[in-house]
């Protein structure tokens, strides 16, 4: 059976002499060379005859093979059910079925006149444009103050975008028995690099619904020839997962009282990982409905769960919409919307505004890494030929498709994503998950960093990386650089407590003082690019971890000693620390459990009791959290104890020790002298002490007991003991296994 096809070409490369060249793929050798029928407004035109189904195609300058071909692997691909009619165009390899709409403008002359109607509060409007070029992409769903909704969406190889919704009982010419006068055709725009990029339409806000959704009818420029997609910057799906349809929301109507707040300095900070499902699912003690949700939070900062414990910052595990709700969050599905499991967006509002009001920091994890495979709205949306999953991917990583960061566009929408969480929820910061540069281009996270530091966007902005191998050049400027989750710190810390490996690292004496002096040596240039832990979502408890170490160290209280001393070591190390959910319990439990079992977590708990104890400390002593590129330079910090050192002062062996100097604190004028020992050897230490100043020392820790400080319930006053020394304090003995944390008290 013959077919008539017309080929529609725009002949962007100003050919002389245009020609088409067809051909099969199916083994046999039929090629065609096709002149043109004729000309019309979108170019030239061909009319062909054919008598398969599919064939391939491309252009070139004048008849026979040794003329000017297309630049580029331009090769078209046609198919019978593309229709008896098709477009193409000389910059791309896209077969388009429908005329391709041309721009009729640039977004900056659309912003313009409407930028006054912008809500001025609590809104992000995506303005991010990495190029450099300043272009205001307007993407997303934007309720301006005149009762109209702007919708902008970025699809560079669409040849028409319709936007449909229930305002409109989601008419658009995919829609069966379709009624085009309901229709509403986005317009094509320059945008990114003055191209046409940008699809914009602004319709009336309409009444009597409950709530808008809406979706993007796509024609041409993706694998499928016609799809509905979602938004990729909707803030939320809505609840019907058979459609996931983008929800337009207002954040501007939020009330906010946590004006007066500010960011904590990052030597502040105490972070407490937790993951918003597992951290109060099956808790008696909060209602059924609000259990693993945004609510259940909340109800735990009113009732001062994490100002009782003292750290100072909630680090909240991802809470991007994923398919599945009990998982740990990293696999997302887009990167503006919230997990409606966890509860509305406006609950994510309150939960961080409670948090600001009780003082507490709250980051989110953004996992830019990979996408999740079940439920991917990114996967194929824009056919550029770069490989599998389209415009927005770039290969695979073991969790999922590999996001194209390094791309200008795809950043562009990273950085949107962050910037509409400080604008619209008032976050402090992020987690990055995963950046390895071999699995997220850095170039991300440098611009990141300017756009919202740099920029004045959020100069304080807290930014934190897992990078396990700690890469240097995430450091920046060190000061202003990114916090990266120290896996030199934690691998030591893992194989000193099991005693022997962990993950190829030994529990020699080698760089036991790198890792307390926040890793200086093997990554960090300042205090503030590190953050240690011994304990996270990704790894096991350290009761547990202790346990694999073999059968002589399964005993209940030497686990039990070993989370003290490592929880110990994670507080008073130089850098910022962190704790994960249950491990103020002593939890015993394998990597990646999210749920904990409070029930069994009353107080009073002698383990809960002691770590309270001691995040409080550091908390509280400025002496406990100094800072800076090099604090042993500025006289702030001394070595007392070491495997490098003379045999008394602990050479040879697994301990540390040292002195740390601050000036004033807590309203004093005078300094703040501290002193850290660690013994984790299985045998008692003796060794000489060097305290420097005489006088009185007060024991404010060891591993069994807090006795105080500062601002600091103390656990049993009466224990509190103190030693006089004129500087050194000979034969001072270490127990196995022991901390220790003295302060000058009086000369």
């Amino acid at each position: 059976m013959r077919h008539k096809l017309r080929i529609h070409y725009d002949n962007g490369n100003n050919f002389i002499d245009p020609h088409l060249w067809t051909w099969v793929t199916d083994g046999s050798t039929l090629e065609r060379e096709v002149a043109p029928g004729g000309r019309d407004i979108f170019g030239v035109y061909y009319d062909v005859e054919f008598n398969r189904s599919s064939f391939n195609f491309k252009f070139k300058d004048g008849r026979g093979k040794k003329n000017i071909w297309e630049e580029g692997a331009f090769d078209r691909y046609y198919h019978l059910r593309l229709g008896t009619e098709i477009w193409t165009m000389s910059d791309r390899h896209n077969v388009y079925h429908i005329l391709p709409a041309k721009p009729v403008g640039h977004v900056k002359d659309y912003y313009a006149p409407i930028r006054h109607l912008i809500p001025q509060k609590n809104f992000y409007l995506p303005n991010t444009d990495v190029s450099g070029l300043g272009v205001p992409s307007l993407l997303g769903a934007t309720p301006l103050t005149d009762g109209t909704i702007l919708f902008g969406f970025f699809h560079p190889r669409a040849a028409r975008v319709y936007l449909v919704g229930n305002f409109n009982d989601w008419q658009c010419p995919g829609f069966p028995n379709a009624r085009p006068e309901m229709f509403h055709e986005m317009e094509l725009y320059r945008g990114f690099y003055y191209l046409p990029n940008i699809w914009l339409i602004r319709i009336k806000s309409p009444s009597g619904l409950k709530q808008l959704e809406y979706k993007f009818f796509v024609q041409g420029g993706a694998v499928e020839t016609e799809r509905y997609v979602s938004d990729p910057y909707t803030r939320v799906y809505s609840d019907d997962y058979r459609f996931r349809n983008s929800v337009v929301i207002d954040p501007s109507k939020f009330v906010w009282t946590d004006h007066d707040w500010q960011t904590p300095a990052v030597k502040d900070l105490i972070l407490y990982e937790l993951n918003v499902y597992g951290f109060t699912d099956n808790d008696s003690t909060i209602p059924d409905e609000h259990q693993g949700t945004f609510k259940g939070i909340i109800q735990r900062i009113r009732d001062g769960f994490f100002q009782k414990l003292g750290v100072t910052v909630i680090a909240l595990m991802p809470t991007a919409e994923v398919p599945l709700k009990r998982g740990l969050g990293y696999e997302p599905c887009t990167f503006m919307a919230v997990e409606q499991d966890f509860g509305t967006p406006d609950e994510f509002r309150e939960m961080i505004n409670e948090a600001h009001r009780h003082g507490l920091a709250v980051i989110m994890d953004q996992v830019f890494n990979h996408t999740s495979n079940d439920f991917n709205p990114l996967w194929n949306l824009i056919d550029d030929g770069s490989g599998p999953g389209g415009f927005y991917f770039e290969g695979e990583t073991m969790w999922g498709n590999k996001v194209a960061t390094g791309k200008e566009e795809v950043d562009n929408m990273l950085i949107d994503a962050c910037k509409l969480f400080i604008r619209e929820y008032h976050v402090d910061g992020f987690r990055f998950d995963a950046t390895h540069s071999y699995f997220l281009n850095h170039k991300l996270l440098h611009r990141l960093a300017y756009e919202i530091k740099d920029k004045g966007f959020k100069p304080d902005v807290i930014l934190i990386a897992e990078n396990l191998p700690n890469e240097q050049d995430l450091n920046l400027e060190g000061y202003n650089g990114y916090a990266q989750w120290s896996n030199i710190f934690h691998d030591k810390i893992k194989a000193l407590l099991r005693e022997g490996e962990f993950e190829g690292i030994d529990n020699s004496i080698n760089d036991l003082g790198d890792m307390f002096y926040f890793s200086k040596e093997s990554f960090a240039a300042h205090t503030n690019n590190v953050v240690n832990y011994c304990e996270s979502h990704d790894e096991n408890s350290v009761p547990f971890e202790v346990a694999t170490g073999g059968p002589q160290l399964q005993d209940y209280s030497l686990k039990n000693r070993k989370a003290r001393l490592g929880l110990m070591a994670t507080m008073l190390a130089l850098g910022q620390p962190m704790i994960y959910m249950g491990q103020e319990y002593g939890i015993e439990r394998e990597r990646n459990r999210i749920d904990v079992n409070w029930e069994e977590q009353s107080e009073p708990h002698r383990f809960y009791t002691w770590s309270r104890g001691l995040i409080r400390l550091r908390r509280d002593l400025p002496g406990l959290k100094i800072s800076g590129y090099n604090p042993a330079g500025e006289g702030k910090f001394a070595w007392v104890l070491g495997p490098w050192m003379e045999a008394d002062q602990g050479g040879g062996q697994r301990v540390i020790g040292w002195r740390s100097r601050s000036s004033g604190g807590n309203g004093k004028p005078q300094d703040e002298r501290i002193l850290v020992l660690f013994n984790f050897e299985d045998h008692d230490v003796p060794v000489n002490v060097d305290f420097k100043t005489p006088g009185r020392w007060v024991k404010l820790a060891d591993i069994d007991h807090v006795n105080g400080g500062p601002a600091t319930d103390p656990e049993k006053p009466d224990q509190a003991d103190f030693l006089t020394t004129n500087g050194l304090f000979p034969n001072f003995t270490l127990p196995r296994y022991s901390g220790f944390v003295y302060r000058h008290i009086e000369a």
